[in-house]
Formats: structure tokens, C-alpha cells, sequence
């Protein structure tokens, strides 16, 4: 039985490395290292946990040498770690007291028991190696796509086999609108890739925003060279996605590259996502104009922009407010995750409402009448709290009136936002006690005289009532907006479109999202003239 024992454990300690290594595709070293420490395992059942031994392959017998040490003393205390010096003298005639002393072992007294062992600890070893290898192959492979085959599931989750391994898609990262059988071909994008006690653990998914944008890296040849580039997406997976595109060449259309002929690029992907719907839109660096290109095919009237909350008032037609909103709201929400801001869609009705009931709350104050409320409102001052937080200089150039005025009408302000009265909305009063709140609010009726376009005080050139004209003919753009970018120097409205938001702003004095509100509206203007000379000439 010894020889047979014997035999099992050279048999297994010799063949190991060349088969292993080649079955398992691991380095030569990790199979000698775990043979090193099957054997010591295997050798410290007979001598225990305190003796001092080592394990080496040498290559040239192709085995494992097992070496015990032990120190050469004059008094034997410890027989598995000590030895005399007559003994040493035996093995090393040279030895001397303290030296220690490598007594090579033989491995074919160790028994079954201790070979079974070793062969445990090899197999864990040669596991646990495979695991690692396996992790260092994906750890980078985060953001990937990669192709498998459903080959069970556990609970919800589906597990795919991807040849050396597996994944899991979790329920979460599934759409809600597949389902899978074993065996079938799926892929999925890689989201994380992380260590376990089971080895390591790929999860993937197939509704991460993500998996959108690698499915047209993989279709779109301009987006895979870098000439186009996909600068956000939107999932409402299994439903609608939204990706915003911009082409670093101006001779590509980001949009037409995506489509492809007879939308064979993107008929490609809506295949692979089972049917879901993807618009496309280009990407702008204005919020305000990409809120605009993001909310289609709904058509924007007005943008509102508040930097200061990260959000924005979208104003749409009556009959664009559904088409604006979606259904269950998933366009503007698709929207609003495309841009980063915060969105709120009302109609061109509701927003005309809202504006009546500040014009009566900020006529309200006293100083101010209706006239100058027009102004206040149409400048983004909504509230007697927004007018008591303006500075007098800048209510002075807005309402054109003396600095002591402006004084005054600032503490009525403050005053009458401290009282909390709740703005009056327009059905709250009838007409005749909204013309009487309007005519008794004018605490001094010659300041409507210094603010009325009809009466200026300073009288201006026919080209300058012009351009007052042409800007006040934009959507949103008050009076006292039209005369700040007739100050600014801007001749045409074709001026505005040519510098930036920022530019406007600065030069103007206008806040910035009331210069991006004028430009927004210039462009619709332009391009309203445009169509209307294309189809006079046809």
C-alpha cells in the first residue's frame, strides 16, 4: 500500500506542471509554487507546525525537494528542530555547533492521506490563480460591450456565459420590455467588474445609457473615428432614448451620419434594443438652445433660464404643451436628463396667466403702476420680493426714474414683500377693480410721463426707433430689453446671433438668461423670415 501511496503522489507532483499549465492556461510558476506547497502541507502532517522546512523544484530531476533544517547543538532539546553534533557530523563532516543543517526528505513516506491533501491544496491553488487571471483579463474591460449566452437563470437576474466565465445582468439592468431563453445570444454593457468569494463577478446591463452609445460607436463609422462624438444620452429603457451629437467636422452632419442611408445605421441599434425608440438631436453649447433641440418634436416658444437654480421655464403653444410634456412625461424627462437642468414646460396660456397676476402684484407696490410693471415682469422681476433685491441703481435705468424715487419704491417693496400678501391672480379681481388697483397704484402720475415710449426723454433718431422696433418685435423682449441692446451697439438682429449669450449679456448689462431668452428669439425670428422668403419665391 506504501508503494502504491507513493507512486500516486510522484505520479501526481511530476505530470502536474506541463498539464496544468497548458488545460488552465497559467504560468509555469503559479503550478510550481502551488506544488511547493502541496508538499510542505503534505510534510507537516508528520513533522508539525514548528519544524523548519522548505520545498524547491529543481528542474533538472523535474520533482519537488523537500528540505528540513536543523540546528546542530551539544544538547538535543528539540529533536524535530535540533541536532547533535554526531549525527550532523554524519551528513556534513564540517558541520558545527550552530550552524543549520539541510536534510533533504523523501517524499514517498508521506501516505495516501497526506497525497490527497496535496492535491486539494494544488486544485484550490491552480483555482484560485485562474480566478485572479480571469480579473486581471476584464478588471479594464468596464465600459464594454461584450457577447454571451444565457445560460440560467437565478431569481430575476440572468447569467451569461461568456467562455472563461460568466456574468450577470441584474434584474434592474434588465428592459422591461425582453425576455430571454437559455441559450440565447445576448449582449450587454459591462458596468462593473469586482471580486468575490466565487471569483470575480461581471455584472453587465442592458439599460444603462451606456449601452446605447457603444451600439452606435459600433455602427457609426464617423462616431468610431472621432469625428462625430456622442455628448449625452437619455434612456427610458425599452421605451425611447434621446442622444445629443455633434460633428467636430463641418462637413458631416452629425445627425445624417447617425441615421445613415435610409436609416440603416439606426434601424440597426433600435433592432439590437428590441424596438426602442431613439431620437436623435444635435448637440449645442447653449443650454437654452439644446433644451430646445432636446425637447423635439415639440417646438419651443421661450426659454427662461434661472443659473442660480440650474433650471429652466420652457414656454410652448397651447398645442405643443402634450407634445412638449410626453407621454407620462417622458419626453421633458428625457430632456431634462440630456441637459443636466432642471425643466418646467408651461403653455404660452398658463405663462400669459402667471404674468397678469405679477403685473397686478408688482403694480400693487406703490410708485410703480402698470406701465413700469410691464417692464419689471418682462425683465424677470415677478415679485415684490424680486423688486425690493434690486439694487436703485439698476431700478433707476430700468424705469428711467430719479434716484430717490427709486429709493422709495424699494422700501414700499420691502415693505409690501414682508406683509406676505399672496400675488393676485387675474380671476381673484373683475376688470373694474383691476383698472382701479392699476390707477391708484401711480403714486406720482408724472413718472408715467418719463417712462412712456411715447414721451422719451431723450428724443432719438428715426434709425434708433427703428431698431427699438425690430427688437421689440421678439418674443419676450420688453422695452427696457430692446433699449439695453439698442445702448449695447447691436444694429440688426442678425448682430445678436453673431455673438455669444455671454457676450450679449456683457454688453448690454442684461442678465445672462435674459440674453440668451433675446437670442433664442432672434434665431426663431430669422429663421420664421427665412421660410417665409423660401416660399414667397417658389
Amino acid at each position: 500500500m506504501a508503494g502504491a501511496s507513493t507512486s500516486e503522489l510522484d505520479t501526481d507532483l511530476t505530470r502536474v506542471i506541463s498539464v496544468v499549465s497548458k488545460d488552465k492556461n497559467l504560468d509555469k510558476a503559479i503550478i510550481i509554487d502551488a506544488l511547493e506547497q502541496a508538499v510542505l502541507h503534505a510534510a507537516r502532517r508528520d513533522f508539525g507546525v514548528t519544524a523548519d522546512l522548505e520545498a524547491h523544484y529543481n528542474e533538472e530531476s523535474n520533482e519537488i525537494e523537500l528540505f528540513q533544517f536543523r540546528t546542530v547543538v551539544d544538547d538535543v532539546q528539540d529533536i524535530v528542530r535540533e541536532i547533535s553534533v554526531p549525527e550532523a557530523h554524519k551528513l556534513d563532516p564540517g558541520a558545527n555547533v550552530g550552524d543549520a543543517l539541510g536534510i533533504k526528505l523523501e517524499t514517498n513516506k508521506f501516505g495516501r492521506i497526506a497525497a490527497q491533501s496535496a492535491k486539494q491544496i494544488i486544485v484550490q491553488k491552480v483555482r484560485d490563480a485562474e480566478r485572479a487571471q480571469i480579473y486581471d483579463e476584464f478588471k479594464d474591460r468596464t465600459g464594454e460591450v461584450l457577447s454571451g449566452h444565457v445560460r440560467r437563470f437565478e431569481r430575476n437576474d440572468i447569467i451569461v456565459d461568456l467562455g472563461r466565465t460568466e456574468a450577470v445582468i441584474p434584474y434592474r439592468e434588465q428592459m422591461p420590455t425582453e425576455r430571454f431563453r437559455v441559450k440565447d445570444r445576448i449582449t450587454g454593457y459591462v458596468l462593473e467588474v469586482k471580486r468575490s468569494s466565487r471569483g470575480p463577478q461581471i455584472v453587465m446591463s442592458r439599460a444603462h445609457p451606456g449601452f446605447l452609445v457603444r451600439l452606435f460607436e459600433q455602427h457609426v463609422t464617423e462616431i468610431y473615428d472621432g469625428i462625430v462624438t456622442i455628448e449625452a444620452a437619455a434612456r427610458d429603457s425599452g421605451h425611447r432614448s434621446k442622444i445629443a451629437v455633434y460633428s467636430r467636422d463641418p462637413s458631416v452632419d452629425p445627425v445624417g451620419a447617425c441615421v445613415g442611408v435610409k436609416g440603416a445605421r439606426v434601424q440597426a441599434v433600435i433592432q439590437e434594443l428590441n424596438g426602442e425608440k431613439i431620437d436623435i438631436i444635435p448637440w449645442d453649447q447653449d443650454p437654452a438652445r439644446l433644451v430646445c433641440n432636446g425637447l423635439a418634436p415639440a417646438v419651443v416658444s421661450k426659454v427662461i433660464v434661472d443659473d442660480s437654480n440650474h433650471s429652466m421655464e420652457v414656454i410652448v403653444a397651447d398645442d405643443q404643451l402634450s407634445l412638449a410634456i410626453g407621454k407620462r412625461g417622458q419626453n421633458v424627462r428625457l430632456a431634462a436628463q440630456l441637459t443636466g437642468w432642471r425643466l418646467d414646460i408651461k403653455s404660452e396660456g398658463k405663462l400669459e396667466s402667471e404674468l397678469v397676476g405679477a403685473k397686478l402684484a408688482v403694480a400693487a407696490i406703490p410708485g410703480i403702476g402698470s406701465m413700469r410693471a410691464e417692464i419689471l415682469v418682462n425683465e424677470g422681476h415677478k415679485t415684490p420680493g424680486d423688486v425690493a433685491a434690486l439694487s436703485p441703481r439698476i431700478l433707476q435705468r430700468l424705469l428711467n426714474m430719479e434716484e430717490a424715487d427709486a429709493e422709495k419704491v424699494l422700501e414700499e417693496a420691502a415693505k409690501y414683500a414682508r406683509e406676505g400678501k399672496k400675488p393676485l391672480a387675474p380671476g381673484d379681481i373683475s376688470d373694474t377693480e383691476r383698472q382701479e388697483l392699476l390707477a391708484n397704484s401711480v403714486a406720482d402720475p408724472r413718472a408715467l410721463e418719463r417712462t412712456s415710449p411715447k414721451e422719451p426723454s431723450v428724443v432719438e433718431d428715426s434709425a434708433r426707433k427703428d431698431r427699438l422696433a425690430m427688437f421689440m418685435r421678439l418674443s419676450g423682449v420688453g422695452e427696457a430689453a430692446a433699449h439695453a441692446l439698442a445702448d449695447a451697439g447691436y444694429g440688426t438682429i442678425g448682430d445678436i446671433i453673431a455673438d455669444s449669450a455671454d457676450e450679449v449679456s456683457q454688453k448690454s448689462g442684461l442678465s445672462l438668461g435674459i440674453a440668451r431668452t433675446v437670442q433664442i428669439a432672434a434665431d426663431r425670428h430669422l429663421q420664421a423670415e427665412l421660410s417665409a422668403n423660401s416660399s414667397d419665391e417658389d
